[in-house]
């Protein structure tokens, strides 16, 4: 018993050596980017979109909702909140799931709890009805942050994996800021009642799209993950060899049924679960909710117009995710994040610097300035890879037989971190506004030591092979 995981590890290293000479040889294609391939990928990212829609809703409803409903400032804020907690819950829940009704049955989870939500706070008439909504949007945003990127890392081909992938991010900037943009115009009702649209868009493509083939193979269900597949890459690609290094990389995981919650604590799995919590937590740490929930009140601070700098925020954001998306399968998720962490410790240390010199009555013509640009650093790393990638890594490392329980462990780290920033963040803000910047940066100093020493590159890799490795 004791040498069973050796031989497994041997087993999958020498099913996927083919692979590897063959991606060196450039005559691993996989097949063109189909039409079905690119249905799926838009139906997943619709569930972003609606986390998205979900995040940003609060903003431009505020004054409506507190007004309309004669809503206190305790109450409004109980219910921006309650997003958050429903968002560890559906955390808790997303990679069983996932396991459980697979990614397809777990995006038709998400997708109701959302619609509930979005409908419940349309037609609300007391705060009971809007928290109850927003905490199922909060559930079904937990589930749809682990899900969604999982499902398109299982579907894509490796080629373009990264950049399937990195849409996400994008989707998520566009979301937040159509929020922002038609709740301007809108009232909240109405505005409430259109972020369903997502809703119903998603529930159209998921009765056409078909279940990831890793895991109808994972459940012993080899003919139907092959006919998924053959569909995810056209009905004249030869889907011979993909199929068969799936279906024999699962065959072998299952001999040892390492999938119970402790497994994740075996020597075997501690680089896969360290690396997946540990982007995670410096994604949240490094003060990705401080500057998303407050940057009113940074600008405010610094005194730089509120309404100019949320607008050209929006407008950076929105083109260096296009950028992202277009560089991430071209230079690699570990120098990008080695980049994007920089960026963070760098922006973060700029704002910081800006406040000190402010609070110093210093450069006081320039202060509001150099938050701004501190600012627009620090975002520029999340839209081009700290906001997106660490989901990529996380789903691309870890095994199929613990990937329900990890994704459950580093989603409820990344809803827990969140909370804890955004709790903390006015508290430290007051007690100085230079230092909480500065302990951003430390974090996101110590980050870079991380992705140097722990990140692997999976870029253009199998992920039988990446899961084979990391597991050594």
């Amino acid at each position: 018993m004791g040498k069973e995981p050796l031989l497994q590890k041997v087993r999958i290293q020498e099913d996927i050596e083919s692979d590897k000479k063959t991606h060196v040889n450039g005559g691993d294609d996989e097949g063109p980017i189909t039409f079905v391939l690119l249905l799926t990928t838009l139906t997943a990212l619709w569930g972003s979109f609606s986390y998205g829609t979900a995040a940003g809703f609060t903003s431009p409803a505020q004054t409506g909702m507190m007004e309309g409903l004669n809503l206190s400032l305790a109450e409004f804020s109980f219910f921006g909140s309650v997003l958050t907690i429903g968002g560890l819950v559906g955390a808790a829940l997303s990679g069983r799931f996932a396991d459980l009704f697979g990614r397809r049955g777990a995006m038709w989870v998400s997708n109701s709890f959302c619609m509930v939500g979005w409908l419940m706070i349309a037609f609300a008439q007391a705060t009971w009805s809007l928290d109850i909504g927003r905490f199922l949007l909060g559930v079904a945003s937990g589930v749809t942050s682990y899900v969604v990127p999982v499902y398109i890392v299982e579907i894509a081909p490796k080629r373009v994996r990264g950049t399937f992938s990195a849409v996400s991010t994008l989707v998520m900037c566009a979301s937040i800021s159509s929020s922002f943009l038609v709740g301007s115009v809108v009232s909240w009702q109405n505005l409430a009642l259109l972020s369903t649209v997502p809703c119903v868009l998603e529930f159209a493509g998921l009765l056409f799209i078909p279940e990831s083939p890793r895991w109808l193979s994972r459940n012993g269900r080899v003919k139907e993950s092959e006919v998924a597949l053959q569909r995810l890459r056209g009905k004249n690609t030869d889907i011979t060899k993909e199929a068969a290094e799936i279906k024999k990389y699962m065959e072998n995981l299952q001999e040892s049924k390492e999938d119970g919650f402790l497994e994740l604590f075996k020597p075997r799995y501690s680089r896969a679960v360290t690396v997946g919590i540990g982007l995670l937590v410096l994604q949240q740490l490094g003060g990705l909710s401080g500057y998303t929930f407050y940057l009113s009140s940074i600008f405010r601070k610094s005194g730089f117009p509120n309404n100019v700098g949320v607008t050209i925020a929006t407008v950076v954001q929105s083109t260096m995710s296009v950028f992202g998306v277009i560089i991430v399968d071209k230079f690699g998720r570990r120098p990008l994040l080695m980049v994007a962490t920089g960026m963070m410790c760098l922006g973060s240390f700029i704002t910081g610097l800006s406040f000190l010199f402010q609070s110093c009555a210093l450069l006081e013509n320039y202060t509001s300035i150099l938050t701004f640009v501190g600012v627009l650093v620090f975002l520029t790393s999340i839209t081009i890879g700290i906001g997106g990638i660490p989901w990529v890594i996380v789903s691309e490392m870890t095994p199929m037989n613990i990937k329900g329980s990890s994704g459950t462990l580093c989603n409820i780290t990344s809803w827990s971190s969140n909370w804890f920033v955004a709790y903390t963040f006015n508290f430290l803000f007051q007690w100085s506004s230079s230092g909480v910047f500065f302990i951003y940066s430390m974090i996101s100093g110590v980050g870079i030591l991380f992705v140097m020493k722990m990140v692997p590159e999976t870029r253009g890799r199998s992920l039988e092979g990446i899961q084979a490795d990391i597991t050594r």
